[in-house]
């Protein structure tokens, strides 16, 4: 087996001006520590404070949905590894992108959700987060990423995109990307 070309992976990170990747199963611990480290790393690169405050508040939404989802399925250690990506863009916006194995029909109803943020201005995120916020707690259904998704949505400078590519006949792979 030939070792991985640690230098051409380097290369090509500093090429896509990746800041942070990550390829695993999330614990808590982890998500905390990654987070303090993606901190740290913004603010060494003099990033403003509250677009550090954004990424990091964008990371943990993030995250903590992938690790939530994870064991409210009581996914498989193959099908519990998750990726995220902590991007810089040309013009100074920071993207982050996640995945992680969903069931065909969630990955489908989140890509549905975040089409139908896509479309609204930021008068009209700002006055569906507060009917969020309103609703019930009973009648959320485990719909635990509806305000987490709007705030998202909220603190982005670009829509929010999602993908679905399928896995096998029950399972695909959602995609998440935020620019901040």
């Amino acid at each position: 087996m030939q070792p991985l070309n640690v230098y051409a992976l380097r290369e090509t990170f500093n090429q896509e001006r990746i800041l942070l990747c990550f390829n695993g199963p999330f614990t808590a611990l982890l998500i905390e520590e990654i987070g303090t480290a993606l901190r740290q790393h913004l603010q060494a690169l003099e990033a403003a404070p509250s677009a550090v405050a954004d990424v990091f508040a964008v990371y943990i939404e993030m995250t903590q949905n992938i690790r939530r989802y994870t064991l409210q399925q009581n996914l498989s250690e193959a099908r519990a590894i998750s990726t995220l990506v902590v991007s810089q863009a040309e013009a100074g916006h920071y993207i982050l992108s996640s995945g992680n194995v969903v069931t065909l029909a969630d990955g489908q109803r989140l890509v549905n959700r975040v089409g139908e943020l896509a479309v609204l201005d930021k008068a009209a995120l700002k006055a569906a987060f507060k009917a969020q916020l309103r609703r019930p707690r009973d009648t959320l259904d485990g719909d635990s990423a509806g305000l987490g998704l709007i705030d998202m949505a909220r603190k982005a400078t670009a829509p929010l995109q999602a993908l679905v590519l399928p896995v096998d006949e029950e399972y695909a792979f959602f995609q998440l990307h935020v620019v901040l």
